[in-house]
């Protein structure tokens, strides 16, 4: 029989898929790139690592793992192409989703904002009577009658997935569990989902919209992952499937299938598991990652190695409030569309050129400039992508430019020039929200670009916001594929309780912490995680009285709950930058947090030698409106030590990267290539 060590990761996108195939005894790691294929987003993932095997010239047999980050169930909902779905909740509670809340979302115009078609219509929501009570106390028997009711009216409208959401089920879930068996009998065929399998917390509105929306992804996710695991059983690959989940784990295929819902931000939360991994190699703690791809950039910030995780996340318009990377996400990226509005002002974004035709530059028909052509027009990139295998046209992303240049009666550098400002300036916001409006100083971290673009802007972003080190990865295009590699199997468990701190009772939050802990004992079991990779993490999520959010708190033992008021101050202070003394407490929600700890594969040796014999050209580059003939660098010849000063410009198979004037690059012993400004 062939040795099993091959690990493989394959990160699907609107552009590309990213494969990244590792031997796990010796840390050799190969890449590839293909087509994203839209319509069957398998297809791109077996031809990739089908591409990537045989770079490696190994076979299908050899691979142990295989680890997927899926954007399904993302696109799904923002493309509205869910599954027809009902919701089933109390009687007197029908216009739950239709009343949603009365704030708007954060970025929204107060007089422009109209609330967006609710995943549910009113027509496909229907109530039973039958009550519990905050307590977990029955004041009234389910009427399974009107369950049974539901379920025809549900199947004649055309429903393929129901789901249910009862009051207070966190704390009694006897109701949802009955209801779920009475609609399996009567709808055997439709997807069924209930909220205390999804999100078993407080507010009404949040836990009934990620139930709905884990419902009506459920048929097309169910259906991907079996035509995947299809996929894979043809081209001979019968490891296990493992998927990126959003909170920066990973979870079986079976977990996957009952909560799709958890993949929302599958992709960009491996990039960021990818960077933290990078980054603690080259002894760096704390980080701020900036995604940057076709068409957004995804921004988080890891303090002292931390990923935290946010209950506030949303997908489109909608809130998804289950345990998730704390990011920001905006649409700039290379692909972006740099247009004149109706007032004749320049923007960039949020609309892209896509895949096809993309950026004039692929000379693939796109005639309107892109952030890409502007740095084809200024010289930042090299005449080929892909390892030689996509050819780029300077010409043509010159003359995209000087569509938008003329009217404002520019020059084609100073053109460019401001479509690459606006872009940074776009994404320089979005890294001071989780930065400066989180208390703290963007000048205390080091940068981490990453994504097919995200180096050609890393010095640019970096000069904004006053940071003097840049961390490029070894792959970065590829970072979202290769911090699948790093992923463990995580899992959470909560609910809430609902406790003021002063009147806390210890017995019974241990009774709830135990209970979460048997659930996680489950998931272990069902994940075959051995028990000495099991790791468990108790954490309270914590306000002040009449608070609206709560702030995650580690509960710590033994002295858990004396211990428990200070810690809250203290995050809180460094959250908002003050505290409330004299202020009650409550204890909202506990949460246990499971790890199944995955091997990690060996380390790679480092390879290639010093700067001179890694320059594989020149190239004119536009700078201050002069010429100037800059290195190239091929990254692959560049060994530990390697030095050298911008303006350079460094290539490899999966992205760019644009040292600018000023800033010095060497390459880490890690293989990460370390900016620095100079003087």
């Amino acid at each position: 029989m062939p040795s099993r060590d091959l690990i493989v990761a394959v990160d699907i996108g609107g552009t590309f898929t990213d494969i990244t195939l590792q031997d796990a005894a010796t840390g050799r790691a190969w890449t590839a790139k293909t087509p994203s294929t839209p319509r069957d987003p398998s297809e791109a993932f077996v031809a990739g690592v089908a591409q990537a095997l045989a770079a490696a010239g190994r076979q299908a047999g050899e691979i142990g793992r295989v680890l997927h980050g899926t954007t399904v169930a993302t696109n799904l909902i923002l493309e509205g192409l869910t599954a027809r779905t009902a919701l089933l909740t109390n009687a007197g509670f029908r216009h739950v989703l239709e009343i949603g809340r009365a704030d708007l979302p954060r970025r929204d115009n107060l007089w422009a904002w109209v609330k967006p078609r609710r995943p549910v219509p009113p027509a496909l929501v229907f109530e039973a009577a039958g009550r519990i009570a905050a307590d977990g106390a029955e004041l009234t028997p389910l009427d399974e009658a009107a369950v049974r009711e539901a379920a025809r009216r549900a199947l004649a409208a055309g429903a393929e997935a129901i789901a249910v959401c009862f009051l207070h089920a966190f704390a009694n879930p006897a109701h949802e569990r009955r209801a779920l068996a009475i609609l399996a009998e009567e709808a055997p065929g439709l997807a069924l989902t209930a909220s205390v399998d999804v999100f078993p917390v407080v507010r009404e509105y949040e836990r009934s919209m990620a139930t709905v929306l884990n419902a009506a992804v459920m048929p097309a996710v169910s259906t991907y992952i079996a035509r995947l695991e299809r996929r894979l059983a043809e081209a001979g690959i019968a490891a296990p499937l493992l998927l990126m989940k959003s909170n920066g784990g990973v979870a079986g295929a079976a977990s996957i299938r009952r909560a799709p819902a958890q993949t929302a931000l599958s992709g960009p939360a491996a990039g960021v598991v990818g960077a933290r991994t990078v980054a603690a190699a080259a002894g760096i703690g704390d980080i701020i990652t900036v995604d940057i791809g076709g068409t957004s950039a995804d921004i988080c910030l890891i303090a002292k190695g931390e990923i935290g995780l946010t209950q506030s996340g949303r997908v489109g318009p909608w809130p998804l409030a289950l345990p998730m990377v704390d990011m920001v996400t905006i649409g700039a990226g290379g692909g972006s569309l740099a247009r004149l509005g109706a007032d004749g002002a320049l923007t960039v974004g949020p609309q892209s050129a896509g895949a096809d035709p993309g950026p004039a530059c692929y000379g693939r028909g796109g005639t309107e400039a892109t952030v890409t052509d502007a740095h084809m027009a200024l010289g930042h990139l090299p005449a080929a992508l892909l390892g030689g295998r996509m050819a780029l046209d300077r010409s043509l992303a010159e003359a995209a430019v000087r569509r938008v240049a003329e009217p404002l009666g520019l020059g084609l550098e100073a053109a460019a020039r401001g479509i690459l400002a606006i872009a940074d300036n776009n994404m320089v916001g979005a890294i001071r929200v989780v930065s400066v409006e989180r208390g703290h100083d963007p000048r205390d971290f080091t940068l981490v670009p990453f994504g097919g673009a995200g180096p050609l802007h890393g010095c640019a972003l970096a000069d904004l916001l006053g940071i003097t080190r840049v961390l490029v990865p070894p792959a970065p295009g590829v970072l979202c594929a290769q911090g699948l590699l790093a992923a463990d199997l995580k899992a959470e468990f909560t609910r809430s309780v609902a406790e003021p701190l002063d009147r806390a009772d210890a017995a019974r939050l241990h009774a709830v912490f135990a209970a979460l802990e048997a659930e996680a004992a489950q998931w272990f079991a069902q994940e075959e995680v051995a028990p000495g990779d099991r790791r468990i993490r108790r954490v309270a999520l914590m306000r002040y009285e009449e608070q609206g959010h709560e702030i995650p708190v580690p509960w710590r033992e033994p002295a858990d709950l004396p211990a428990l008021g200070p810690a809250f101050a203290a995050a809180h202070r460094g959250l908002y930058g003050f505290d409330l003394p004299g202020v009650a407490m409550e204890i909202v929600t506990l949460r246990v947090e499971a790890t199944g700890v995955l091997p990690a594969p060996a380390p790679a040796a480092a390879e290639g030698g010093a700067a001179e014999a890694a320059e594989v050209g020149r190239q004119p580059i536009l700078i201050d409106g002069r010429t100037v003939d800059a290195p190239v660098y091929d990254r692959a010849r560049l060994g530990p030590g390697a030095g050298f000063a911008g303006p350079a410009i460094v290539t490899q198979l999966d992205a760019t990267t644009f040292v600018a004037p000023g800033w010095r690059a060497g390459m880490h012993p890690s293989g990460a290539l370390l900016l620095v400004r100079e003087g």
